[in-house]
């Protein structure tokens, strides 16, 4: 790819399930420069009077250059035009766990950030879910007689693991002989939306990480221990840590719940909030079936929401799994009204972070919105992102 190639940019959007694509050739800073667009099955070329930018396709990805439609002109994006596509793979989410928290597996808890060890040798023997948020609620729709699971808080056992919707569950009473992250007491009388799993303390404590100092969960008795996903990485112990790109896991971690939780429970919007309570964050998930193509000149950021371990790297450009979302902020008041509707309505999930990382997602949020061709920003009232 010549020098000046990255004057033009190339972007192209495949959605799987739908078997399109949408192709973004972005004007040159010249301006009424000449292209010359040339589409084949695995590859796209952009020529110009200044240079030529090619993009070579994944093998997996495979383009139908007879069914191009739908050529219009953006102001301030460029040309946009339509395609058939075939793309036959499925990608593997990234999961908080990396698959590893199996029964009979002797797993190591650390610190993602520093790589601080938090629990080492942890035998897993039970790795179960807890139930959605409203399952108290529905205790009188399944049984004639009154709630038997009533003050009966879930509360692992020694070698067991439970796994929330942001959070896991684990007993750390077993790891008395072993570093143990600090415990810092806050003088607040808050209760998440979680209380059900605790023993309703008049104080939560925070879990801090000894050597960077970062909030990893809460206490939420004597013995459990709540660790939030987006601050810890669990492995075998036979496993190395892994070092990953803090923004890099925070979009996986964050990708990977919205599309477990529409596909599993079909909600589709989610309020991002602190461990206070307090909303940062409203999320609107649109699809999680695009792959997203760039040319390497024009691909600086840091992908977004990637769904892959390993981003998939074409020739000569750029290509990761991406799920779209529209997204309001919450901070310094705005969009309070819209928060307090979202409150209140059923079909809307709450995702709690600890406050620092709900700050840190909508940095990410915001970043990866600037970073899409213009006409792909925004949406209504809300802002878009890949």
């Amino acid at each position: 790819m010549a020098a000046a190639a990255a004057e033009t940019r190339v972007f192209l959007e495949v959605r799987r399930r739908l078997q399109s694509a949408l192709l973004i050739l972005g004007e040159p800073k010249e301006g009424g420069v000449p292209l010359d667009v040339s589409v084949t099955p695995s590859s796209l070329q952009v020529k110009t009077p200044t240079g030529c930018t090619e993009l070579r396709l994944p093998a997996e990805v495979r383009l139908a250059p007879s069914s191009c439609h739908g050529l219009r002109y953006v102001a301030g994006d460029g040309l946009h035009l339509r395609l058939q596509t075939q793309a036959d793979f499925s990608p593997k989410l990234v999961s908080m766990f990396n698959q590893s928290s199996q029964a009979q597996e002797c797993c190591t808890f650390y610190c993602q950030s520093c790589g601080e060890v938090i629990i080492r040798d942890r035998k897993l023997l039970r790795v179960l879910p807890l139930p959605s948020e409203n399952w108290g609620a529905l205790v009188g729709e399944w049984c004639c007689h009154p709630d038997p699971f009533a003050n009966k808080p879930l509360h692992p056992q020694e070698n067991d693991c439970f796994i929330g919707d942001t959070f896991v569950l684990v007993n750390l009473r077993s790891d008395l002989w072993q570093p143990r992250p600090e415990l810092v007491p806050l003088e607040t009388h808050c209760l998440s939306s979680e209380n059900r799993f605790q023993l309703k303390p008049k104080a939560n404590t925070k879990v801090i990480c000894k050597r960077c100092k970062v909030m990893l969960g809460e206490t939420m008795s004597s013995e459990t221990t709540k660790f939030y996903m987006t601050e810890i990485i669990i492995q075998p112990s036979e496993r190395n840590f892994p070092i990953i790109p803090r923004s890099r896991f925070v979009q996986s971690v964050i990708a990977q719940c919205l599309v477990e939780l529409s596909s599993a429970r079909s909600t589709f919007r989610f309020t991002v909030q602190g461990q206070d309570g307090k909303a940062y964050i409203l999320l609107w998930l649109l699809n999680s079936d695009s792959l997203v193509i760039e040319s390497l000149g024009s691909s600086k950021s840091i992908k977004k929401f990637p769904l892959l371990e390993d981003i998939l790297e074409a020739d000569s450009g750029s290509a990761w799994n991406a799920v779209k979302v529209l997204y309001q902020p919450c901070i310094k008041s705005r969009n309070q009204s819209l928060a307090r509707l979202w409150d209140s309505d059923i079909s809307v999930h709450s995702l709690t972070l600890p406050s620092a990382t709900c700050l840190e997602l909508l940095l990410i949020l915001s970043r990866n919105n600037a970073s899409l061709p213009p006409s792909l920003r925004c949406m209504n009232s809300f802002q878009s992102l890949m």
